[in-house]
Formats: C-alpha cells, structure tokens, sequence
C-alpha cells in the first residue's frame, strides 16, 4: 500500500466502521434499536442532558429529541425534570433500556471481534496503543 496518506487511513477506518454497523444492524435492529440510537443509549450515563447528549455525538439537537421521545415511548429511556430548574430535565436508561443496549453492544462486539481476529495478539495489542494515541485530542508539541 505504501504510505498512506491521511485521507486514505481516514477512509478505510470509516469504511471499517460503516462495514461493521450495516452487517450488525439488522440484529440490533431486533433489539428494539436503531444503530443511532444504540450510540445514544451508551453515552446516556455520561451525558445525561439532551445538549450534552447532542454535543458528544454530533448531533442536531431535533434530531436527539426525536430519538429521545422515541426511546422514551417504547421504554428504554426516562426523563425526569430537575428539582431546580424544571425547564431542564436529565434522562435516564431504564433496566430494558440498559437490556437491549448491552445485548446490542454484545453483536457489535462479536461483529468486530470477528474482524480482530484476523490480527496477532501482539498487532491487536499494538493496534489499542495506536488508537488511545490518535485519541488523545491534545495536539504533541
């Protein structure tokens, strides 16, 4: 391949990522998920308002609300206002919220776990060094 440029490596890990989420989407699927609203439920615990929510995925703000109320309808996420401001309110995963995202996250995890397995346990070792390195958002220097 020679030496790729960064657009190159940048493409194939989004292909990568699109690959793994359309061969496990129809399972997810059966979860009671979109694979959206899979990314949302996992960083509800971190993120439990709408904006901090639609900040760490990248989202529109409408388009967490919509996911929002209709995760809310089919009883995987609660909303509770907050005592202070009642005009904010924090969400929460329910048990068959947490449920269905746990079994969801296990087809993804098998998916590319199946992937990883092409890789020597020393270049699976070296392939999480690499990718904690680029994750560091901190430019060196």
């Amino acid at each position: 391949m020679g030496k790729p440029s960064p657009w190159e490596l940048w493409t194939l890990n989004f292909e990568l990522s699109i690959g793994i989420m359309a061969e496990v989407e129809p399972e997810v699927r059966e979860q009671g998920l979109e694979m959206k609203e899979l990314f949302l439920l996992g960083k509800l615990d971190d993120h439990p308002y709408p904006a901090d929510l639609a900040r760490a995925l990248m989202m529109p703000k409408p388009t967490i609300t919509f996911m929002v109320k209709r995760l809310e309808a089919v009883g995987f996420v609660k909303r509770q206002t907050e005592a202070g401001d009642l005009r904010r309110f924090r969400l929460t995963l329910t048990p068959s919220g947490r449920k269905a995202m746990e079994a969801a996250r296990t087809i993804l995890d098998e998916a590319f776990g199946r992937r990883l397995a092409r890789l020597s346990t020393n270049e699976r070792a070296e392939l999480a060094r690499i990718l904690v390195l680029l994750s560091d958002s901190r430019v060196p220097g």
